[in-house]
């Protein structure tokens, strides 16, 4: 990676990677935010690509320690 850039993440990819921190299933995910748990997977799994991890738990340490959640 020559260049580093910006990771840039949507505020629905933000609040379920929150959730995803407190421990909370994509199914709870779903329901809290009133939406559908593939949608939860779908933001889940944009942040893990532009945060280049390979779990979930990864992904919230990364975007954690980046200052992303804040």
């Amino acid at each position: 990676m020559a260049d580093v850039q910006e990771v840039v993440l949507s505020e629905r990819e933000r609040q379920c990677l929150r959730w995803v921190e407190k421990g909370k299933s994509s199914w709870a995910i779903a329901v809290i935010l009133g939406v559908s748990e593939n949608t939860v997977n779908f933001h889940v799994k944009n942040a893990m690509r532009k945060l280049e991890t390979t779990s979930r738990t990864q992904c919230v340490v990364k975007a954690r320690r980046l200052g992303l959640l804040d």
